[in-house]
């Protein structure tokens, strides 16, 4: 029973349920359909909102955007400004400091002179124009002949008083009763006669006003350093500035000199009378060996000693007299030859020892330039002198040994094949009379 009323109740309450449903969705139906057209309504109005809005954003954005690009070229144009009147300033500078540079080397320059310059910084062209204006004039009074009453030095150190003749800046004359002529720097500004010019004349004149047709001169920089006079140098002078490899090199040519002039007594012995072999054939052919030998016997040299051994063994072979003419020779050779190889070790060793000296002298000259420098060319005299003086000995010994020692050699060799020549031929005739 109790099912059948369960049963019951839920139909009663499907059946009029179902119809309040239906009105409770029709109305929510309703409402949400006006919702819908209200949304879509406000979309719309939205969406047209936004375009305009959207329409004016891009309308600020691009004034926005031609306001950057003004501010970025104006910028850039403050940059380039900027950046011109850096390099401005920097040529400025520049230009000052050229300016102070200039003004400092002419303020140096003319103190030399004892005028005075004073840098101002403001106003930097009247400093210029004053400087060119002092030197201008500095210039006219340098370049003109000036006559002032002073003292130099003579030569033999003593002082006398004169006319002191200035050429500019650049020479002098001076003119006094003892002497008159060209005067040099003698050191802290004092002058001296110049050894080496006589020009009394020009000096004379030059003091009187007059203007001489030919002018001798001697120009110096400054007078304050000492021109010292030239000295001829003698040969022993040359000799001591190459020091002692100098003289070994001298030493070496004496006695190579020495040896050529006693080659060449010897090699004049050597050849004898140019009529011995003609006498020999002549006395052979008329009187005979003995004869003949007797003729030689008195006679020196090696010409009679190859001619004394040919005649002795004229009656023997033909090929045994050749060898023993041939042995004559080769025994005079040695003789003929002595002297020969040391003349020219001597010729060969002597620009070797130039070339040492050049090198020693060069060695003297960088030590001195490393512990003194540059500054004063008399220190390195020395050391160049070692270096050229003994290349120079070295070549006058070796140039004349050389030459000397293979004339005398041709010499020689001449006197061997005259020798050889004579022998054969007397060798010849005499086997043609037999």
């Amino acid at each position: 029973m109790k099912k059948i009323f369960l049963v019951l109740t839920i139909l009663v309450t499907t059946v009029f349920g179902s119809t309040q449903l239906d009105e409770a969705y029709a109305k929510e139906f309703a409402f949400l359909k006006a919702q819908k057209e209200m949304l879509t309504k406000r979309v719309k109005e939205l969406k047209s909102s936004n375009a305009q809005k959207l329409e004016a954003a891009k309308g600020d954005i691009e004034k926005l955007q031609q306001k950057v690009l003004s501010r970025e070229t104006q910028s850039e144009h403050l940059s380039d400004t900027l950046f011109h009147a850096q390099q401005n300033l920097e040529t400025m500078n520049d230009d000052t400091s050229l300016l102070e540079a200039v003004i400092s080397q002419g303020t140096s320059s003319l103190k030399e002179y004892g005028i005075e310059l004073k840098l101002q910084k403001e106003d930097y062209p009247a400093t210029l124009k004053d400087m060119f204006v002092k030197s201008l004039k500095l210039r006219d009074e340098l370049s003109s002949l000036k006559v002032e009453n002073g003292s130099f030095y003579l030569q033999d150190g003593s002082t006398v008083t004169g006319k002191i003749v200035k050429i500019g800046n650049i020479a002098t004359y001076g003119v006094s009763d003892k002497t008159s002529g060209i005067l040099v720097p003698a050191g802290d500004h004092k002058l001296k006669i110049f050894t080496n010019v006589n020009a009394k004349m020009i000096a004379q004149a030059l003091a009187d006003g007059a203007k001489p047709e030919d002018l001798q001169i001697f120009i110096y920089e400054n007078n304050n350093k000492e021109v010292a006079n030239g000295e001829e140098k003698t040969l022993l002078d040359v000799i001591n500035s190459a020091g002692i490899i100098g003289w070994v090199i001298v030493v070496l040519g004496l006695v190579g000199v020495a040896f050529l002039v006693l080659r060449v007594v010897y090699l004049q012995s050597s050849t004898g009378a140019k009529t011995l072999p003609q006498e020999t054939l002549a006395s052979l052919l008329s009187s005979g060996v003995e004869k003949t030998l007797e003729v030689l016997k008195p006679k020196k040299g090696a010409a009679a000693r190859v001619l004394k051994a040919t005649v002795r063994n004229l009656d023997r072979d033909r090929e045994h007299v050749e060898d023993i003419i041939s042995e004559a020779i080769i025994h005079e050779s040695s003789r003929l030859d002595k002297l020969s190889s040391t003349i020219l070790v001597i010729a060969a060793v002597a620009p070797l020892l130039g070339l040492l000296g050049t090198v020693t002298g060069m060695i003297a000259t960088f030590d001195i330039i490393t512990e003194f420098g540059t500054g004063d060319p008399k220190l390195l005299s020395g050391g160049i002198s070692i270096a050229l003086v003994t290349t120079e000995l070295g070549l006058i010994v070796a140039i004349p040994l050389l030459l000397g020692g293979n004339l005398l050699n041709s010499w020689a060799e001449s006197i061997k094949d005259s020798m050889e020549h004579s022998a054969l031929h007397i060798v010849n005739e005499y086997n043609k009379r037999k």
